[in-house]
């Protein structure tokens, strides 16, 4: 069994049930529908994190679906900005204390506004990283966004 991580042992706090899954990964293998194959689900149900700054709020992060896109400007305007965009991938660790491919929802060093894609409330199971590569984490969407205290929006496109 995998060894538990910051993101499992907040869960295991919780109280909610999830399981873990290893796969193997390559640094140029990275993105969602090959994290989806490897793991034997749909790119739907993988979310993926992604750390952005506001022009007014700073730093936050969205997780969307696997197979779908980010809509910059719906973000940007259900937090309370005119403009977001990515963090650098040289910033990742800095911000969040993971790195590229590793980034969880849950455990981030210190607390910035989570909004999640309203599909997750539809999809069980989802994905999410346990905060290392290698490694993700299956739960009830509902128990996701609960575990996270994260913002349900329409996100992506």
């Amino acid at each position: 069994m995998a060894q538990k991580t910051i993101a499992t042992r907040i869960l295991d706090t919780l109280n909610i049930d999830y399981s873990m899954h290893e796969y193997e990964w390559d640094e140029e293998s990275l993105d969602a529908r090959t994290v989806a194959d490897k793991v034997g689900i749909s790119a739907r149900q993988i979310f993926k994190t992604l750390v952005l700054y506001g022009d007014k709020t700073g730093v936050m992060m969205a997780c969307i679906p696997g197979d779908k896109e980010l809509n910059l400007k719906a973000l940007a305007t259900v937090s309370g900005n005119k403009k977001v965009d990515m963090v650098a991938v040289k910033d990742l660790q800095a911000l969040t204390g993971y790195i590229r491919g590793g980034v969880s929802p849950l455990g981030v060093k210190k607390k910035y506004p989570l909004y999640v894609d309203a599909s997750v409330l539809k999809c069980n199971p989802v994905s999410i990283s346990a905060g290392r590569r290698g490694l993700q984490i299956f739960l009830c969407g509902t128990d996701m966004v609960r575990a996270c205290n994260a913002t349900v929006v329409d996100l992506s496109r």
